[in-house]
């Protein structure tokens, strides 16, 4: 039985190396183009699995194909784009890995399972959280140890954030939010950045220690 396994950043493709030790009969898709219903077709997978997707989709993939989508948030609550962002800057440090069936609705397809995710630290250690409860629900579904659900509750919808928006206006904020919104864009992300006269300062990372915000930067 084969599956497909559709990712492209740092941590899920350490997620893939981490999952193919232990199933051969996985293959890999990095890219949109390579994402066609001809070569899923010849792949014949039982399920592919979305953990670090950012593009559509194909419909007659999804219609055809269970596609299991990984989303960092309690759905239906901040669906859409950007979810780990969209909630950090509103202060939310308590949120959950939800796998569901991909349908034609923005993240609106039936619940797989959840899994509780600390928002707190810097992206490296999120994404660390992401790629354990990743495996351990790629491992609960290859045992087929789950059943499905509709999602219940009040729905939340959310665009993905856009490069220009990762401008600060001002340090006229405070440290807690700075902290947060600068630790919520580290890399892979379009890095936070203040634009003083004619120099530009990259924020790259950030902590806050008793109430001491310290932060690493560049000035361009």
């Amino acid at each position: 039985m084969n599956y497909v396994f559709c990712a492209n950043r740092k941590w899920s493709l350490e997620l893939f190396e981490e999952i193919k030790k232990k199933h051969k009969n996985f293959h890999l898709i990095k890219k949109p183009k390579q994402l066609t219903y001809e070569r899923i077709k010849k792949i014949n997978p039982r399920f592919i699995f979305f953990p670090d997707w950012s593009w559509k989709v194909p419909e007659r993939i999804f219609q055809n194909y269970d596609c299991i989508c990984f989303h960092e948030s309690d759905l239906p609550r901040f669906r859409g784009g950007s979810p780990i962002q969209n909630q950090i800057i509103r202060g939310i440090e308590k949120s959950k890995t939800t796998a569901f069936f991909m349908n034609e609705k923005i993240d609106g397809g039936p619940i797989i399972t959840k899994k509780e995710l600390s928002l707190k630290g810097s992206l490296t250690d999120i994404f660390q959280r992401m790629k354990k409860n990743d495996f351990d629900i790629i491992e609960k579904i290859l045992s087929d140890n789950f059943k499905t659900n509709r999602q219940k509750g009040k729905s939340t919808m959310y665009k993905r954030r856009k490069p220009s928006e990762s401008k600060l206006d001002s340090l006229n904020h405070s440290k807690k939010y700075l902290y947060n919104f600068i630790r919520m864009l580290e890399e892979p992300y379009p890095n936070a950045f203040l634009n003083i006269e004619k120099h530009k300062i990259v924020f790259k990372k950030a902590k806050l220690v008793k109430n001491k915000l310290c932060v690493e930067a560049e000035i361009e």
